[in-house]
Formats: structure tokens, sequence, C-alpha cells
């Protein structure tokens, strides 16, 4: 095996006898979050316990291929690339991703997880960036939201409400008011890419000098509905 950096606190023995269930691995900008525009390297995994209205990475439900934590930190180091992000999919359903997250870690990459928010970030390794969904009403997902995952996160993490309509954007300012988001860490609202105009979002939160980040989704705008890059 070859990694960028020393892993000799991992046996290739433990990299080879954990395995994840990977749909795609490979190389883009970041489209999203505080890293937007960073060249980076996406881990998805494959399987997600949600079914959001919005979804567009349905295909990464099922499918995909059976890596051991060691050809995947093998492929990922083929891209010379510091930024990986972890994403589905939802990862978290896979045990074997917190081992993941943690080599990651240990091998020097910039980590970023993007997770649901319906499973427990509790034990992700705190050098991870956890990108944190809140699921709206619109989401259809809203009751799956796990509230006590705001215990677990820091100014080092992010929280995103991706949102379909007015009455979503509603909820949301109600949620960031009430629970006081500002004070756990960055709060950024992304409207549905093609459903809720972008400009419109942007004048509620002026009006309502709501402190959150108006999130545009920088690979559609390049690319559109294109995955894999």
């Amino acid at each position: 095996m070859h990694f960028p950096f020393p892993l000799q606190q991992h046996s290739e023995q433990k990299l080879e006898a954990e395995v994840l269930h990977i749909s795609e691995i490979f190389y883009s900008l970041q489209g999203e979050t505080s890293r937007v525009g960073l060249p980076t390297v996406f881990i998805r995994l494959t399987g997600c316990p949600l079914r959001c209205g919005y979804c567009d990475t349905a295909y990464a439900f099922t499918g995909g291929r059976n890596l051991s934590i060691g050809e995947v930190m093998n492929e990922v180091s083929s891209y010379a690339s510091r930024y990986i992000t972890v994403t589905g999919g939802e990862p978290l359903a896979q045990k074997a991703c917190l081992t993941l997250l943690t080599v990651l870690c240990d091998a020097g990459y910039s980590v970023s997880l993007e997770t649901s928010g319906a499973l427990d970030v509790s034990r992700v390794d705190k050098r991870v960036s956890k990108i944190v969904d809140i699921k709206t009403p619109g989401s259809g997902e809203v009751t799956k939201n796990r509230w006590s995952n705001l215990d677990y996160l820091t100014y080092h993490d992010e929280l995103k409400f991706v949102l379909c309509d007015e009455a979503d954007y509603q909820w949301a300012a109600g949620v960031f008011n009430e629970r006081h988001l500002d004070q756990i860490c960055p709060v950024l609202f992304s409207p549905v890419y093609g459903q809720l105009e972008p400009s419109l979002l942007a004048d509620w939160i002026l009006k309502d000098r709501l402190p959150v980040r108006l999130q545009l989704q920088l690979h559609k705008i390049l690319w559109g509905e294109v995955t894999g890059r």
C-alpha cells in the first residue's frame, strides 16, 4: 500500500479487515459548505434510511462496490488532494464509516462529513468537520431530526437547512431563533435546486436580518444535474 502520509498507527490487517459499500469515489470542486470551490475527493457511501423528496443522489441507495478501508485509502491517494468529503446516501449508516473518518484524519487529510442529521454523530472523530442537515417539513423527513446531535457540534462544524418553499424558510428561521443555532456553529440555508428561486430566499434572509449563509450548489451551477463530478 502507498499513502501520502504515514499510517504506522494502523496495521495493514486492520485497514483490510473493515469493508465499506461504496457508491463512487470521484474528484471535483466542493459545491457546498464553507469549503465551496475547493478541489476535493468525494467518497460516497451506498445506502440511506431516509427518503427526502428533493434527494439528488437516489442512485446511491443501492449498487456500488465493496472496498476495504485500505483500498479506499489507496484510491483516494491517487488524486493528491488535501480535502476529502465523506458523503452518501447516509455515510453513518455503515459502522465502518467511523473508522474510515479516523484513518483519513490520521493520514493528514482535511476531512468533512455530510450527514442527514438522523443518526448519532457523537462518535465521529473530533477532527472531522461535520456538515449536519436539519430536515424541514418540505423534505418529508422532519420527524427524523436527531436534535441531540446539536450537543456534539462546535464552531468547527456546520448546520444546513435545504428549503423547498417559504413555509420551509419560516420553519427554519423559527428553529434557528428558538435553538440559538448561531451560538453553536455556522448555519447554511440552501434552496432546493430548480424549485425555490435563490433570489427569493436572499430577500427573506435580508428582510429578517437572519445571520445565516445563503448557499447555492456550485457544482449544479457549473454542470447542472451531473453526478460523479
